[in-house]
């Protein structure tokens, strides 16, 4: 199923200028909290602080899941804010931290030093021309030794898996480096808890048509003293499982009917099984052949079901945009009565 309700961009970088139309407005440093999750950082989190100080941001928070070195020390005596997060797991520390944010604007990025603080306003151009989230696309400019193939692989079969089943095209939608409103991000659900919280907010963003704005970024190796808390097999399969559960609501018919393929299939195959039997020995197999057809009523059914929820998806989104319109001719009609 297509998203049709966000607007996406992939904004290309020629030289060191984006191409990009004039801006709306401008943002100030002031208008901007710069969010780094952090978890045994003690060795990068200084050096990320001081670069965002260097490019005129000074509203650090640094979200702290319960780091055993020095992470929250140096981060405080860098002028950070510094908070340690009630729960665990990045998406836990972005969202209890989020309800303290009194600023329109938030840069998240993780504070092992793969993402590159002079990068911050490209990453918040988009979201002065009306863009309400953007994703850094670290592909557009990886140092050859940042990842390495077994995780590249995995994150473009992920990618090519969230386009397959969401969509959208967002390039890299395991980035760590996204800035949005806060507006936008009260309007998505988000549950995960976990290293999941940037697929789960891609979907969000398809699911409730985000404006999506996709920039390229720089992205570095790690320094060698800072280690990865990421496995490449066990977290892959586990965001590959993300994105088919979070297609039941987002994209119901890929969902169900997948499964509804699946049993059909499965009850073709033993069907077939069953017929061979018959054939070849003449001899029946009358519990399989309830099996088979009972896993074939099932998978039809499970693709009607899944018919249904797509029309009713679509109903739904497109009963949402026409609110939202309402909503946006309301509040024009009032700021030009106040204007007269």
């Amino acid at each position: 199923m297509e998203n049709e309700g966000a607007r996406t961009e992939t904004l290309e970088r020629g030289g060191e200028v984006l191409a990009m139309t004039e801006r709306t407005h401008e943002i100030s440093a002031d208008e901007v909290c710069i969010l780094i999750p952090t978890l045994e950082e003690a060795a990068t989190i200084g050096d990320v602080i001081d670069g965002f100080h260097d490019h005129g941001y000074t509203n650090v928070v640094v979200v702290d899941g319960g780091s055993e070195d020095d992470t929250r020390r140096i981060a405080t005596d860098r002028g950070a804010q510094v908070l340690v997060q009630s729960g665990t797991g990045k998406g836990q520390a972005i969202r209890e931290v989020l309800e303290y944010v009194d600023v329109p604007y938030v840069l998240m990025l993780d504070g092992d030093g793969t993402y590159d603080p002079a990068d911050a306003e490209r990453m918040l151009e988009p979201l002065a021309r009306g863009y309400e989230h953007v994703i850094g696309n670290r592909f557009a400019d990886m140092d050859d030794d940042a990842m390495r193939a077994l995780n590249g692989f995995g994150n473009r079969l992920i990618n090519r898996s969230f386009r397959f089943i969401h969509g959208a095209d967002y390039d890299d939608i395991l980035s760590g480096y996204r800035a949005f409103t806060t507006e936008s991000f009260e309007r998505l659900s988000l549950d995960s808890d976990g290293f999941t919280i940037e697929t789960e907010l891609a979907v969000e963003c398809v699911k409730h048509g985000v404006d999506t704005a996709i920039v390229p970024i720089s992205y570095s190796a790690r320094p060698e003293e800072s280690e990865t808390n990421l496995h490449p097999v066990t977290d892959g399969g586990t965001i590959i499982f993300a994105l088919y559960s979070l297609a039941k609501t987002n994209n119901p018919l890929f969902y169900f009917g997948s499964l509804g393929v699946a049993g059909i299939a499965s009850g073709g195959i033993v069907a077939a099984y069953v017929l061979w039997r018959w054939v070849q020995y003449g001899a029946g197999h009358e519990i399989l052949a309830l099996v088979s057809a009972a896993a074939v009523l099932l998978g039809v059914q499970l693709l009607m079901f899944g018919v249904l929820s797509d029309m009713l998806v679509t109903l739904h989104r497109e009963q949402r945009r026409r609110l939202e319109q309402i909503t946006r001719d309301a509040r024009e009609h009032e700021s030009g009565r106040k204007e007269d």
